[in-house]
């Protein structure tokens, strides 16, 4: 594996506000806290050579005793491995860090991520997929873009939501995420401009910046999008494409409305931008479902939409598609088969069901969802009344606005208690959003609950001290 350099800004820019002089938790620690923080959610990647202890310590402002310290419980822990002439490198501990216990605290319970478990229609689902496999034995399995059968489920279910779509247009993949990469291998080049929402969902974050592209954030707005931001940022970036969420979106749970959608299209009409819009969100709609998909509004062939049936469905089905012109699935397809031969027939086959039964059990989805919504709201609100979120109008989290900038240490402490969450630079460019976090509700409301409850003292030790420590009172 190519190893990556981070450096001191950088990471100077992702560790944000790590370092709390009110707490008695010892300097090396918070920085040790903040580290693996970085490490676990993925904002700083595996095998990714840490600038020296020098370094750090005039980059940090700390001891280079302080770093030393730091650097030695990460080693301990499995977190770095020091190398000959290569420096800390970063690693995962070789116990998979997502199940098993921290030391001396519970197993890891994961806020981190925002997705339900499978209902009984993913058994019945696979069972089915089954029972027809037999007939595609006979084949080689191979097939770039998907099976002909999935694809015209895929297509009726845009045609359902107001945008006419055939099969040729349909292209199955492994997952979203998947999708994007294959987008951007297509239509970038090292070095070029991605715009953003800004928050956005962090695996497309991910995904921009190991295509070697930029992405160029243009912030959402208390309510809506900033559709005159998004014109001037394209104006004077000229970029490739825009990434965008239009349905739900992740983190914050907002929808686009129509006029939005309209004013998007014509923006990227006129500027020859061409959209990636990541629909993975659509079908989780409380009230009403979301306006026709933005390839509706009249600029289809600079218009590329990404569809998942991880949210939808179940996390473990893997797979995904892209629905686009047929000019561009083809030059995908072209694309795909110099690194992925196909989608998994037996998922493919599981999905055919799923999109020929959904009627049946998403209602009863967006249903616990929304109750869950609700039970996480009114837990939160007795937990933690200094906390301020909007209402989403689907989705599966809440986008949390903080009293202070306080995202990264919190999360830090949190997962030395065995609890994971969403600190909101993971979801920003350059270390914004420390006002920020993302809880799922997506978890049943007596395990959210408990979570809450044993991250409160957390948060009130945090802010107690925090505010103590401006009246000259250190604990």
């Amino acid at each position: 594996m190519t190893q990556r350099r981070i450096g001191t800004s950088s990471l100077t820019r992702l560790l944000g506000h790590w370092h709390q002089q009110a707490i008695r938790t010892p300097v090396y620690r918070q920085l040790a806290d903040g580290l693996r923080l970085l490490i676990l959610d993925g904002r700083l990647p595996l095998d990714s050579r840490l600038p020296g202890e020098r370094e750090l310590s005039a980059g940090l402002g700390v001891s280079r005793t302080t770093v030393a310290s730091a650097l030695a419980q990460l080693r301990e822990e499995g977190y770095l491995q020091s190398r000959q002439g290569s420096g800390s490198v970063t690693m995962l501990p070789e116990a998979n860090p997502a199940v098993s216990p921290l030391p001396g605290n519970a197993p890891v319970l994961d806020l981190s991520t925002a997705a339900l478990s499978a209902g009984p229609e993913i058994h019945k689902a696979y069972s089915s997929a089954l029972i027809s496999l037999p007939e595609h034995l006979a084949s080689t399995g191979y097939d770039s873009q998907g099976l002909p059968e999935l694809r015209e489920a895929i297509a009726r279910h845009y045609q359902a939501r107001g945008l006419p779509t055939q099969a040729e247009q349909i292209m199955v993949v492994n997952g979203a995420v998947s999708a994007l990469g294959l987008v951007l291998r297509l239509l970038t080049g090292p070095g070029d401009r991605v715009v953003v929402d800004h928050p956005t969902y962090p695996m497309a974050l991910a995904a921009i910046r190991g295509a070697s592209c930029r992405p160029v954030p243009v912030s959402l707005p208390a309510t809506g999008w900033d559709v005159d931001g998004l014109a001037a940022t394209i104006a004077q970036t000229s970029p490739r494409l825009a990434y965008l969420i239009p349905d739900f979106h992740n983190p914050t749970g907002r929808c686009m409305d129509a006029d939005t959608r309209q004013r998007v299209s014509d923006i990227a009409a006129r500027s020859h931008t061409m959209l990636v819009v990541d629909e993975t969100m659509a079908d989780l709609w409380f009230d009403a479902p979301p306006p026709p998909p933005l390839a509706a509004f009249g600029n289809e062939e600079h218009t590329i939409s990404l569809g998942s049936a991880g949210k939808s469905f179940w996390g473990g089905l893997r797979l995904g598609w892209i629905r686009a012109s047929t000019k561009t699935i083809g030059s995908l397809i072209q694309v795909r088969n110099t690194f992925d031969l196909g989608t998994p027939l037996l998922e493919q086959l599981a999905a055919v069901h799923l999109f020929n039964d959904s009627e049946s059990f998403l209602p009863q989805r967006r249903e616990l969802l929304r109750q869950r919504c609700e039970a996480s709201f009114a837990a939160m609100r007795e937990l933690f009344p200094d906390w301020q979120t909007s209402q989403p109008e689907g989705g599966l989290s809440w986008w949390v606005e903080l009293p202070r900038a306080l995202a990264t240490v919190f999360a830090a402490a949190a997962e030395s208690q065995g609890i994971r969450i969403g600190a909101g630079p993971r979801f920003g460019v350059d270390g914004a959003f420390e006002r920020y976090l993302r809880l799922p509700f997506s978890l049943e409301p007596d395990e959210m609950r408990m979570a809450m409850q044993r991250l409160q003292p957390l948060w009130q030790h945090l802010v107690t001290t925090r505010v103590d420590s401006f009246r000259g009172i250190v604990l």
